[in-house]
C-alpha cells in the first residue's frame, strides 16, 4: 500500500519535520510512503523514504494515480490566518485524492483559524468526506463537532516523537535555558528589545548559559542573532535540522522560554520547565490544556524587570509536568497510531 504523505514538508520548519518524522514512526509498516516536499533531496536523505516535488502538478498527479491512501500529515494545514492560498493547496489535493478513489486520512490536523466563509465551507465539505479523521486540540475538535464531522482527538504526536541526544551539549556550562523567538508581526522590534534586556538581566541572576534555538532559520535566526551579542560568551545559536535532535535539546535544558507550538511541546515531553509567549491560539491552547505559564503576545508587560522577574520565579519555582502527566500524554498521542492501523487496513 502506498501513502502520500502531505504537509508542510522540507521547508525548514522544525515543527513540521517533527510532524513527518512523528508520522513515519507511527506508520503501519505494509504502508510505503512518499512524501510532497519543498526540499525533495533533503526529505529523501533525511528520512530514507520516496519524496517529490511538492510543487510539480505533472508528478503529484502521476503519484497519487499510483498511490492508495493520501495523508495531511499533521499541523496547522488548514487554517487562513497566515495565508489564503495555503489552505486551497491542501485542500485542492486532498479533494483530488477523493476523487481518484484513494483512502483520505486527515491526521493529527490542528484545524483554523478559518476567517474566509468560502474556506471554511470547502474544509467543511472536504474533511466530511475523509476515511478518517484525528485532532490535536479541543478547538479543532469543537469546530468538527459543530459540522457534524467524526474525529478522534488526541495530543499532538510530537509527544512520542523518539529524539536523540544532541553531540557536545552536555560539554556547554549548566544550568542551560534554551530561548525561542520566531518572526511575527504581534513581536515588534520594542518586544525583542524588551525581550533581550530582560534575558540579559535572567541570565545575570541564574549564571545560566542560554541556548539560542532557531525552528526554522527563515523565521528565527535573524532574531537569535540580534538576541546573541548581548550575551557574549554565555550564549550559543543551535540551529539544528534534525526533528530527532531538536527534541533531544530539551533534554539537558532546565527552562525553555518559547513561541513555538512545538519548541514547548519537545521541551515539555523532555521534562523541562516550560514559559511561552503565544502569537497563535493554537499555542494558548496547549497553555490552558497542559498548564503553561506565559504571555499573548498582545498584553506581554512592557517593563523588562518584570518580564525577568516572572521568570525568575518560574526559574526558581515552576515544575515541569509530572511523570504521570507525561505518560497519559505520550500514551494519548499514540492514539494516532491507532487510526492509522484502523483506516490502512490491508
Amino acid at each position: 500500500m502506498q501513502a502520500v504523505l502531505c504537509g508542510y514538508y522540507g521547508m525548514g520548519n522544525g515543527g513540521d519535520e517533527a510532524l513527518l518524522a512523528s508520522l513515519l514512526q507511527l506508520l503501519p509498516t505494509h504502508v510505503t510512503p512518499i512524501a510532497l516536499s519543498g526540499n525533495p533531496e533533503q526529505t529523501r536523505d533525511r528520512y530514507q523514504i520516496a519524496a517529490i516535488n511538492r510543487k510539480d502538478p505533472v508528478a503529484v498527479l502521476q503519484t497519487l494515480r499510483q498511490s492508495q491512501v493520501f495523508i495531511w500529515g499533521g499541523g496547522s494545514l488548514i487554517q487562513d490566518a497566515t495565508s489564503a492560498i495555503s489552505p486551497l493547496y491542501y485542500i485542492g489535493l486532498m479533494q483530488l485524492a477523493q476523487r481518484l478513489g484513494l483512502k483520505t486520512v486527515a491526521w493529527a490536523q490542528g484545524i483554523g483559524p478559518l476567517k474566509q466563509p468560502q474556506t471554511r465551507w470547502l474544509a467543511r465539505q472536504t474533511f466530511a468526506r475523509c476515511t478518517a479523521v484525528s485532532v490535536r486540540d479541543r478547538g479543532s475538535a469543537a469546530l468538527l463537532a459543530d459540522w457534524g464531522i467524526p474525529f478522534t482527538l488526541a495530543p499532538d504526536p510530537v509527544w512520542a516523537m523518539t529524539s536523540r541526544p544532541v553531540a557536545g551539549l552536555w560539554n556547554l556550562p549548566a544550568p542551560r535555558v534554551a530561548v525561542n523567538l520566531r518572526h511575527h508581526r504581534q513581536l515588534t522590534p520594542q518586544h525583542i528589545d524588551q525581550l533581550t534586556q530582560a534575558l540579559v538581566a535572567f541570565q545575570k541572576a541564574t549564571q545560566a548559559f542560554i541556548l539560542l534555538v532557531p525552528f526554522q532559520k527563515s523565521q528565527d535566526l535573524a532574531i537569535a542573532e540580534q538576541i546573541h551579542p548581548y550575551l557574549p560568551g554565555v550564549s550559543k545559536i543551535l540551529l539544528l535540522e534534525d526533528p530527532d535532535q531538536l527534541k533531544g535539546v530539551f533534554r539537558g535544558v532546565e527552562m525553555a522560554i518559547a513561541m513555538r507550538l512545538h519548541s514547548l511541546i519537545m521541551a515539555a515531553a523532555e521534562d523541562c520547565r516550560c514559559f511561552a509567549l503565544s502569537y497563535d491560539p493554537k499555542v494558548s491552547q496547549l497553555m490552558s490544556e497542559i498548564t503553561i505559564p506565559g504571555w499573548e503576545l498582545a498584553t506581554m508587560p512592557t517593563d523588562p524587570n518584570e518580564i525577568c522577574q516572572t521568570w525568575l520565579d518560574h526559574y526558581a519555582n515552576g515544575e515541569p509536568l509530572s511523570s504521570d502527566q507525561l505518560q497519559f500524554l505520550t500514551d494519548r498521542a499514540l492514539i494516532h497510531q491507532e487510526i492509522l492501523q484502523q483506516a490502512l487496513k490491508r
